[in-house]
């Protein structure tokens, strides 16, 4: 088992982000096109998903395992 060897596995599930992802893949307006989709209305912002990130790696996080934790405006 990982826990047992101290490994924690935990994942961010981010919806539609605005990023440079979109254009790289040859659609520059994705975000802003599929807002509609989002209950949010938007999409979100890097900054927006990061806190996330950073308190899974956090010490406040120190007990969480198995987690998922979904950054995605409501989706």
């Amino acid at each position: 088992m990982l826990a047992a060897d101290g490994i924690r596995v935990n994942a961010v599930a981010p919806g539609t982000v605005r990023t440079d992802i979109h254009a790289a893949a040859g659609d520059p307006r994705r975000a802003t096109r599929v807002a509609s989709r989002i209950p949010f209305g938007r999409p979100g912002e890097p900054e927006e998903i990061s806190p996330a990130i950073g308190w899974l790696l956090s010490a406040e996080a120190a007990y969480v395992s198995g987690a998922v934790v979904r950054v995605a405006g409501g989706l």
